[in-house]
């Protein structure tokens, strides 16, 4: 049903963005046809780097005229080959929206480009007192839009909650082309139905965002790490609930087994304390009381002797916390190094984490499968990162599958969902029906319809083939 990029279509591409940003040369090709997932490769025929709304919009309206498919491109940070273009068509990068357009101190809220850099974002915001808790491990060169697109936690989500959950409102370019600005400034908005919600999340197929409204809180004053090492996996994981009952609140809590450690190590090159332990946890605190910090510090403390600790390790200096901090955003990198790899994004809650881990660690077991796990314990998000090492290719595209299934039917029983923050994309389309509805499914498929009738807008992802738009 698509079209290829002829040399006319391409010199229309030019004639809207300029000829200095449209290429299809083999290294701008090349980078917009990877991502983190996996070694996944999905060449676009044409790589765009518009500048404005006004320009996506005519991108899009030409592309539903010559039915070419569109993919956007953030930062490059997928995990589920989410902006990936599988059916090739045009690639819009959107690099060059990469501007803070105003900080409102006042009223806690901030606008910027969707090609922001989080991190870059989050230090500006830092100069002003003010923050944006939202935190992925790949802060440092993810985009806000991307963000958007994936409904982004990471470990922070703990205390502070997800994306969606600091967005008031944004401007995006549906797929037909029309501009469209959602959501209000206000707090509150009960304004007819809620569009912005509907478009964060959806990966990238009902609209292209190019602009948000923030809404911030005021930066913490005061931060303490604790580490924590177990010589037993099923004390480690257990241990987080009692923390909340205790009536402690971390700003994060992550769980890392032994085997995510020693990989972290390796791609460092130094040492981490007590990596012999089976198990650890990091934890962050943040308030506006050292006192009541240091309280939390001698509870935890004191929940965790009830879980047979080794070791309790406190960083209050900020080089040892972001040394810490360093190791822990290192460990995906680290262990997707070993060899080729498949990262499952499991999410239950928070008290079901020890059934979650058993269940797929026998999982793995039966299948003869190596799976290194290590995540966002504190809102029961754990990454499954299952390595190929030795295993045939045959055995890698078939069984491991089946094993996936297996995992994703044990997270489902336990109230949990197949993905917490890496989306649905292309890599987990398939097992999409084993977390939700047929209904759902159809709905969710009448509702990217009605956006986008040609289909243009990142086709091939979330719904399964069956369910084909």
């Amino acid at each position: 049903m698509y079209s290829r990029i002829n040399d006319d279509v391409f010199s229309l591409l030019e004639s809207i963005a300029g000829r200095e940003f449209v290429s299809r040369d083999s290294d701008s090709i090349d980078k917009c046809s990877k991502d983190e997932t996996e070694d996944l490769s999905f060449p676009p025929e044409a790589v765009v780097k518009p500048r404005t709304a006004e320009e996506i919009s005519k991108l899009l309206k030409l592309a539903n005229e010559k039915m070419i498919p569109v993919y956007t491109r953030g930062g490059g940070t997928g995990l589920s080959g989410g902006a990936l273009p599988v059916l090739g068509g045009i690639c819009i990068s959107m690099e060059r929206f990469n501007s803070i357009l105003e900080i409102d101190d006042e009223n806690f809220q901030a606008v910027a480009e969707s090609g922001v850099i989080t991190q870059v974002f989050q230090e500006k915001l830092e100069l002003q007192g003010l923050f944006y808790p939202v935190d992925p491990a790949s802060r440092g060169s993810c985009f806000l839009g991307g963000n958007l697109a994936e409904c982004s936690g990471g470990p922070r989500a703990a205390k502070y909650g997800v994306t969606r959950n600091y967005v008031l409102a944004l401007e995006f370019v549906t797929p037909q082309g029309e501009i469209i600005f959602t959501g209000s400034r206000t707090l509150k908005n009960v304004t007819g139905y809620s569009l912005l919600q509907l478009v964060i999340g959806s990966e990238g197929t009902l609209g292209i965002i190019t602009k948000i409204v923030f809404r911030l809180l005021s930066l913490p004053k005061y931060k303490k790490i604790l580490l924590l090492a177990f010589n037993s996996v099923k004390d480690c994981i257990s241990s987080v609930s009692a923390y909340y009952h205790a009536g402690v609140n971390p700003a994060a809590l992550e769980f890392l087994e032994r085997a995510a450690i020693k990989a972290a190590e390796q791609q460092l090159g130094k040492e981490f304390p007590n990596s012999f332990a089976e198990a650890q946890l990091l934890i962050e605190l943040d308030g506006n009381s050292e006192e009541e910090l240091s309280a939390d510090v001698q509870t935890i403390a004191g929940v965790s002797e009830r879980f047979n600790v080794l070791d309790v390790i406190l960083a209050e200096e900020r080089g040892k916390m972001e040394e810490l901090w360093a190791l822990r955003r290192s460990i995906g990198e680290a262990v997707k190094s070993i060899s080729a790899y498949k990262e499952e994004d499991t999410v239950v809650p928070r008290a079901k984490l020890p059934e979650l881990l058993d269940g797929i660690k026998n999982i793995t077991a039966k299948h003869g499968i190596r799976a290194i796990c290590y995540g966002h314990a504190g809102d029961g998000n754990l990454h499954v990162n299952i390595l190929k090492d030795k295993l045939t290719d045959e055995y890698w595209n078939g069984t491991v599958n089946e094993a996936i299934k297996e995992i994703f039917r044990h997270t489902v029983s336990l109230g949990g969902t197949i993905s917490g923050e890496h989306g649905i994309g292309y890599t987990q389309k398939e097992f999409l029906p084993i977390a939700v509805s047929e209904a759902e499914i159809l709905l969710m498929r009448d509702i990217k319809k009605t956006f986008d009738p040609n289909n243009i807008l990142n086709p091939g992802k979330i719904f399964p083939d069956k369910y084909r738009i």
